[in-house]
């Protein structure tokens, strides 16, 4: 669940003290949709509306037949939008792009409250709607993020999808731990080092010893392990760990000269072959010129977007003027 959602959720949860609110999901697209499965949409009796599921135009429909009681009136409904190219080109959808929502009248039994307040939280929890009469029941999300939907019920997964590993608890760490949470990551920083104990809202912190938290992590596809202290003693050991895991992205702050060392050391003390060292992230970030620390977690994210996204990020060309742009 990504932040559009999350406030979705917050606006519902306020609005229901005031008026009927009826939520709509995306369950599934076809071509081009706009939004993803999963997104939410929120409509009030009055016709305010919170969320997007196609910039506008399916907006404005789901509005006008709220407030005409023609929609979800008395009960869960299923709706489908752009199933021909002149109903796509109304609602605003590219050429061939096909979306269905499902739409519930929230109710005590819908627990879109407990939901948030678990959210808020930082839990992943699976909600199993039953669409003969609108009751959910939520339980918590174990596993890959699933979104379900036949004749009886539609299951979906909420919380955060995405981890992020820190090593370290550095002043560079803090920018990108902060950061990441805006990106819908579960943050864990850690640093065994007495000195280094940030106040960091919203993330979990671990003095653990790097490796040891790492298998106590036990990093999947949705997970990114950083180490960025410079220390060999402590990055090398998470990154010893992260390497043999699933993570999706395993990365090491440093300039290439470090780097190779590093690979170096991880070969000779722990028997890493150069086709298991190839995934090594490093310097970490893309290399886009940034110099302080905000720039380079900048970099660091919009890297991990991209690995995230199936794309490798070729090396840029400087054409500007100045001196040279250091490497993060």
């Amino acid at each position: 669940m990504d932040n559009v959602d999350l406030d979705v959720l917050r606006q519902v949860c306020a609005w229901r003290q005031q008026q009927p609110v009826v939520l709509g999901t995306i369950t599934s697209t076809w071509g081009s949709a706009p939004r993803p499965a999963g997104a939410l949409v929120a409509v009030r009796a009055d016709g305010q509306i919170a969320g997007s599921v196609s910039g506008g135009c399916i907006e404005d429909d789901l509005v006008a037949r709220v407030r005409s009681g023609a929609l979800a009136a008395h009960g869960v409904e299923r709706v489908r939008y752009g199933i021909s190219g002149d109903e796509a080109a109304r609602f605003g959808l590219p050429c061939g792009g096909t979306l269905e929502l499902l739409l519930e009248p929230l109710h005590e039994a819908s627990r879109v409250e407990e939901l948030l307040a678990a959210l808020e939280r930082g839990e992943r929890v699976r909600r199993e709607l039953r669409r003969a009469d609108g009751v959910a029941t939520l339980t918590p999300a174990l596993g890959a993020d699933v979104l379900q939907l036949d004749d009886e019920r539609l299951v979906t997964t909420h919380g955060p999808h995405w981890r992020l590993f820190i090593v370290g608890a550095g002043q560079m760490s803090q920018y990108l731990a902060r950061m990441a949470l805006a990106l819908d990551y579960q943050v864990t920083v850690c640093d065994p080092r007495e000195e280094y104990r940030p106040e960091l809202p919203g993330v979990t912190l671990t003095q653990q010893m790097p490796d040891d938290a790492v298998r106590a992590l036990a990093p999947d596809a949705h997970t990114a392990v950083i180490a960025l202290t410079h220390d060999p003693k402590l990055d090398d050991l998470a990154l010893m760990e992260a390497l043999r895991s699933e993570a999706f992205y395993v990365g090491a702050i440093g300039s290439r000269a470090n780097q190779a060392r590093r690979k170096q050391r991880l070969a000779e003390h722990f028997g890493f072959t150069e086709a298991e060292l190839a995934p090594l992230y490093g310097p970490v970030g893309l290399k886009n010129g940034a110099r302080t620390p905000p720039e380079i977690a900048v970099s660091i994210l919009a890297e991990l977007t991209a690995a995230r996204y199936g794309w490798r990020i070729p090396e840029p060309v400087f054409v500007g003027r100045g001196a040279t742009a250091a490497s993060t």
